[in-house]
């Protein structure tokens, strides 16, 4: 079974060079067939160049000049994959790397899942090295995405998803959302779908600051939301 492990990135280059090779020794270690996909979201750092520089085994880059937001570039290299399994995780490998087998892991025990995701609801440690305020912040954000989506799941923001080969491909072509709304469309399509979602716990292992401000991107986001549910419940299947 094939591993496919997409990295979206946007001028990464001061780190890019060591999580590439982080991952390239991780992946040859512990899968026989892999690929790992570095996804450039219109990066002006040369961090795409870092990476093939690198002639790492079985690590290829993908992307494109204008900058799109990190939903166009997993969908570009989810789009990509080759793999049975495809997984998407961040450049500064916020999870770690014991995530990934822990995913394949989760598949091979749910055979009936579509998509694993992670949730740090469900770590006893998976808000540890958060401040009060961003903890709450985080829980009460999460609650009304589901809310508004129309589903339960305990986090639905995690930037750590797998799928499927046939989910994968049958989701992210009708994906519209570019931004950071782009994972809540993947999971309202895979509700739309009647797919099976399993959630595994995960804690965040290195914090750097976020790029999402929730007092700027929350009323953006749930309005892409309320846009999006209405888009995808009318569309036909």
């Amino acid at each position: 079974m094939k591993f496919s492990l997409c990295i979206p990135m946007y001028n990464e280059e001061p780190i890019i060079r060591e999580t590439a090779r982080i991952l390239s020794d991780y992946m040859s270690a512990n899968f026989d067939d892999y690929e790992i996909i570095f996804s450039n979201d219109g990066s002006k750092d040369g961090c795409d160049k870092a990476v093939e520089e690198l002639g790492l085994p079985c690590v290829r880059v993908v992307g494109y000049e204008q900058n799109m937001g990190k939903g166009y570039a997993v969908r570009t290299a989810i789009l990509a994959a080759e793999g049975d399994i495809i997984m998407f995780t961040d450049a500064d490998l916020a999870y770690g790397t014991d995530v990934i087998k822990r995913v394949y892991e989760t598949f091979e025990q749910n055979p009936d899942a579509d998509i694993v995701i992670g949730s740090r609801n469900l770590h006893k440690d998976g808000y540890e090295g958060y401040t009060a305020i961003r903890k709450i912040a985080s829980k009460v954000y999460i609650k009304v995405l589901s809310i508004l989506g129309g589903f339960k799941l305990s986090d639905s923001q995690c930037g750590c998803k797998a799928f499927r080969r046939d989910a994968a491909k049958k989701i992210f072509p009708r994906c519209e959302v570019n931004r950071f709304a782009f994972d809540f469309e993947c999971i309202l399509w895979a509700v739309k779908f009647g797919m099976k979602i399993v959630e595994m716990p995960v804690k965040i292992i290195n914090h750097r600051e976020s790029k999402v401000s929730v007092l700027r991107d929350s009323f953006k986001m749930v309005r892409d939301i309320l846009k999006m549910r209405r888009r995808i419940k009318k569309a036909k299947i």
